[in-house]
């Protein structure tokens, strides 16, 4: 089996530690075998070098929020796409999300199990996959997409593979749920408040009632255990779905003390994606774009989803990295990373997010995540060092070498 040696470069593990200065990591095929100091853990013989050129050895990146089946403009452009377009486009946005570092990603939304088998079989190049299928919303809510004329352009359109997004009621949502994981869905996705894209809703709003919310939580429960995420922006929509006993809180752009703590009891995790209301703002003003009513809730939610970040930092809350990709481009998910920082995370915390905690989140943890014997072989090389200065990760030609399962797919050495 093929043997590869990663060398001359500081090893950051992905558990928080202090960095292995000249540090080595062996692989096996696509499985780690050996990290350490590079006198410690030396090449064998027949192994195939990469040569890290001074820079950071670290685990692929995990980003827990993305959307692969889009890069949002405005309703109006995106309805002038043809229907499997979106799907010859998800082609280069994976590889441009891969070519970033990130290894590993869950779709919070619109990619069906078909992308998923195309990655995990070789058909394309990305990374691999976690898959919610449709999120589900309530009439109305953040992801129904109707207009006051009567047209309508759902954020997940249905179609075989894919179910309808829009369910409301407690026996209709236990059955929706059902067809989701029936598609293929790794995990749920729900809309536990409005949003800053949706036409209909304001971030306060709440989305499902807590019987509705309690009864997905079940079914998921009921079906291997299978988590929940739910987008949720509004403080009550939050404590809500934390006391529900949802797994993953997205956005959080509301916060307070009661619902940090919650979330510290309840074990669950936030994901910030503080790029998300940024991107929103940064379209707006290139192309003029994006609808009125989008533009001014994310102008209005910038500052809060930072204070509430910040103090989730300061109380706490395990927070994995996130970003909403498909807001803004695919590729730039790691301008996240210097956001992140800027709500009180050391360069340390973020890149713990990206990896251990994201790993975590997704559930991941048994085999990816750090840089240890008997992970998978998914590691990412830098030119620069991203504990001396995070933010160098958004250029892309600083992420030297992207190996995924033990295959190399860029190498800038």
């Amino acid at each position: 089996m093929q043997k590869t040696y990663i060398h001359n470069g500081t090893v950051i593990d992905g558990n928080g530690g202090a960095p292995i200065k000249d540090g080595a990591v062996l692989i096996e095929g696509n499985q780690i075998i050996a990290v350490g100091a590079a006198v410690d853990t030396p090449a064998p013989d027949d192994a195939e070098r990469i040569d890290a050129g001074g820079g950071a050895i670290l685990p692929g990146l995990i980003d827990t929020h993305v959307h692969m089946l889009l890069e949002y403009t405005s309703p109006y452009h995106m309805m002038q796409k043809p229907f499997s377009l979106r799907f010859y486009e998800s082609v280069n946005y994976m590889r441009r999300t891969l070519e970033a570092g990130i290894t590993t990603a869950r779709d919070a939304g619109g990619a069906d199990v078909g992308l998923k088998v195309a990655q995990r079989d070789g058909v394309i190049v990305g990374p691999r996959l976690l898959i919610a299928t449709a999120g589900l919303s309530i009439t109305g809510g953040h992801s129904d997409g109707w207009m006051p004329s009567g047209l309508d352009y759902p954020f997940f359109p249905t179609y075989p593979g894919m179910p309808d997004s829009i369910v409301d009621g407690v026996d209709a949502v236990r059955q929706r749920v059902r067809e989701v994981l029936r598609a293929g869905a790794d995990v749920i996705k729900i809309m536990a408040t409005g949003g800053v894209l949706s036409p209909n809703d304001h971030p306060d709003f709440i989305g499902f009632s807590q019987s509705e919310l309690e009864a997905i939580v079940e079914e998921g429960r009921n079906r291997g255990g299978v988590k929940v995420m739910a987008h949720a922006q509004g403080l009550e929509g939050i404590k809500m779905a934390v006391r529900a006993g949802i797994h993953s809180i997205e956005h959080g752009i509301y916060l307070d003390d009661e619902s940090c703590d919650l979330m510290i009891e309840h074990g669950a995790f936030l994901v910030p994606t503080l790029i998300a209301p940024v991107a929103v703002v940064e379209t707006a003003k290139a192309s003029g774009s994006i609808p009125e009513y989008s533009l001014r809730k994310a102008l209005d939610s910038i500052e809060a989803h930072k204070q509430s970040i910040s103090l989730a930092v300061k109380r706490g809350v395990q927070i994995a990295m996130g970003t909403d990709a498909g807001v803004m481009a695919h590729g730039t998910n790691l301008r996240e990373l210097g956001l992140m920082m800027a709500c009180g995370m050391s360069a340390m915390d973020v890149i713990v997010a990206s990896t251990r905690t994201a790993a975590e989140c997704i559930e991941r943890a048994d085999t990816l995540g750090t840089l240890e014997a008997g992970k998978l072989a998914d590691i990412i090389i830098t030119r620069t060092d991203p504990l001396a200065d995070i933010t160098t990760l958004e250029d892309t030609d600083n992420i030297t070498v992207v190996m995924q399962d033990g295959i190399v797919y860029k190498n800038l050495t």
